[in-house]
């Protein structure tokens, strides 16, 4: 990944995303922002812990950053609800989502998470967006398919086409799983590896594939989000904490 540091904001992008010059991504670490005690820097999260005029404001200095015109973000709930926002102006603001696909210019998609993964998507044939929050419960209900196959019905993607680029998130070294017996599909059991942990980098990496991605369109940050708290928010290294931003947009 390329790091980026800019008007006090700090930021990853994929390689395979920035040979693109038509979009603007990044991967925001918790450096920068307003925000101050447990969430003290970027947070974009809607949390107990922070005010939310801490989070507009942290929301638009990324905004500000893509020089985009307005910021799409839904409330998160863990499922497989995909938000397709074709019209301007179409925020997902109050609607339950936790992913979020588009043809607009300008519409800055946000996914937060601090542990679990986002999952930029990019079909730069029909030019359209996609930004996906997974985590374990989205990961067994596959929110990845369920989010190229939404590409491919509304926008007319061909998987074949799509770059794919799994973010930061909590990985296979800390994803521990004591009750994964009970908790996670037996589907999924061949990703365990010792002292119950799952990789689940490689579970998004495989479901990208069955969705048609090809392996040479995939992108996997591979870092750790408990491994690096002065990185990124973790809820599992802090309990209590802020929500880091990951950010995609087509440019005007």
């Amino acid at each position: 990944m390329i790091i980026k540091k800019l008007n006090g904001l700090s930021y990853f992008c994929f390689e395979k995303l920035s040979e693109f010059s038509e979009i603007k991504h990044g991967v925001f670490t918790r450096k920068g922002g307003v925000s101050s005690g447990v969430c003290e820097g970027l947070n974009v999260g809607i949390v107990p812990e922070d005010y939310d005029r801490n989070v507009a404001k942290n929301r638009e200095l990324i905004l500000k950053e893509f020089k985009g015109d307005y910021v799409v973000s839904t409330k998160q709930t863990h499922s497989k609800v995909i938000f397709i926002a074709k019209k301007e102006l179409d925020t997902g603001k109050g609607i339950e989502a936790d992913a979020s696909i588009t043809d607009q210019k300008g519409a800055l998609l946000l996914i937060k998470t601090a542990d679990c993964q986002a999952v930029i998507l990019y079909d730069p044939v029909k030019k359209v967006i996609g930004n996906i929050h997974s985590g374990w419960r989205g990961s067994v209900a596959n929110i990845i398919g369920e989010t190229v196959s939404s590409m491919v019905k509304e926008f007319g993607s061909n998987p074949e086409n799509i770059i794919a680029c799994i973010g930061p998130s909590l990985g296979p070294c800390c994803a521990e799983f004591k009750n994964y017996r009970d908790e996670i599909p037996e589907i999924y059991w061949n990703y365990h590896t010792e002292n119950n942990h799952f990789d689940f980098w490689s579970i998004s990496f495989d479901q990208l594939i069955d969705s048609g991605v090809p392996e040479e369109n995939i992108e996997s940050s591979d870092i750790c989000t408990k491994c690096n708290p002065d990185l990124f928010y973790s809820y599992r290294y802090e309990k209590n904490t802020g929500r880091f931003g990951t950010a995609v947009m087509l440019k005007e």
